[in-house]
């Protein structure tokens, strides 16, 4: 293991790290205590850590990769992380509230909150750090958001992270639907273009990204158990074909500090941007069809599941 008990760490969540302590490491194996499968991306070493400064309700397990070591050269870079997450931090007209960056870790293992009026307080504790070196070299990258959006996000971490509530799964229209709603409506405005094959390309991307990120980072811990069971009884589907625009919404935001982790240059990240742009456009101008109402009551027997994924 990279890591040992009693050792300060720098904990990756998002596009924030947050300092900790190791209190605890285990190695987990190809099966659950239970005789299950365990997923691949879900063993490996793993570290119980203490947030710095957060309650010890909020002690979880991290996967090995989202631990780093608590270096100078790291925190170098904690203010350009920070100015990356300041444009989501505050919901609008409301004081007393932050947008939350929104997911955090792998489904299975405990996440770090991501939190609106919580992580005002705590950002005067927690390091805010970039793993890569060359972080400071890359285009700096910034979306907008519509604030209609953004009061979704927050009202989003409300409903999991305070109320207990889920997002009722299958969705409907799923992350691919409305993919294909987007191109169809976008295709008509650039008929003829010859961006053709690199609109194609970013829509494969936004897929594809999704995919892969939606366990890894875009879930709260609360619903860890429930895409726990999605993947086992979904067999080879796609994630992108079960969730929706809650989620793909909270890809969106985290997509700077992922673009900043490419090696895209200037011209091409100013391209993706402005097709990024383009469908956080369209997700407001029809979130009434794209966004839940109202979220699911979470039954007591998945709350107890819940607290110990």
């Amino acid at each position: 293991m990279k890591f040992a008990a009693d050792e300060r760490v720098l904990c990756h969540t998002m596009n924030l790290l947050y300092e900790a302590k190791i209190t605890k490491v285990e190695t987990r194996g190809p099966k659950t205590e239970d005789g299950n499968d365990r997923p691949e991306e879900e063993q490996g070493p793993y570290y119980y850590v203490h947030y710095k400064g957060w309650k010890s309700s909020w002690d979880e397990w991290q996967p090995e990769h989202n631990v780093l070591k608590f270096t100078d050269e790291n925190v170098k870079t904690a203010q350009d992380l920070k100015k990356a997450q300041a444009a989501l931090k505050k919901k609008p007209e409301k004081k007393d509230k932050g947008t939350p960056a929104p997911g955090e870790k792998r489904a299975g293992d405990d996440a770090t909150p991501a939190t609106a009026s919580r992580s005002q307080k705590r950002s005067r504790v927690d390091v805010e750090l970039e793993k890569e070196e060359d972080y400071m070299k890359k285009p700096e990258v910034r979306i907008h958001v519509p604030d209609t959006l953004k009061a979704l996000l927050v009202d989003d971490w409300e409903n999991i992270t305070k109320n207990q509530q889920l997002v009722t799964l299958p969705r409907s229209p799923t992350v691919t639907e409305i993919i294909n709603q987007y191109r169809e409506q976008a295709t008509k405005k650039r008929a003829g273009s010859a961006e053709a094959d690199i609109f194609e390309e970013v829509l494969g991307g936004i897929k594809l990204y999704f995919d892969r990120c939606l366990g890894s980072i875009l879930l709260y811990r609360f619903e860890r158990q429930q895409y726990v069971d999605i993947k086992k009884n979904s067999g080879d589907q796609e994630m992108s074909d079960v969730y929706g625009a809650e989620h793909l919404l909270r890809l969106f935001v985290s997509l700077p500090e992922l673009m900043a982790h490419t090696n895209m240059d200037a011209q091409s990240v100013q391209v993706l941007k402005d097709y990024i742009e383009d469908f956080l456009k369209f997700l407001a101008k029809d979130q009434s069809n794209f966004f839940l109402q109202t979220y699911e009551n979470a039954t007591p027997n998945y709350q107890s599941l819940a607290k110990v994924v």
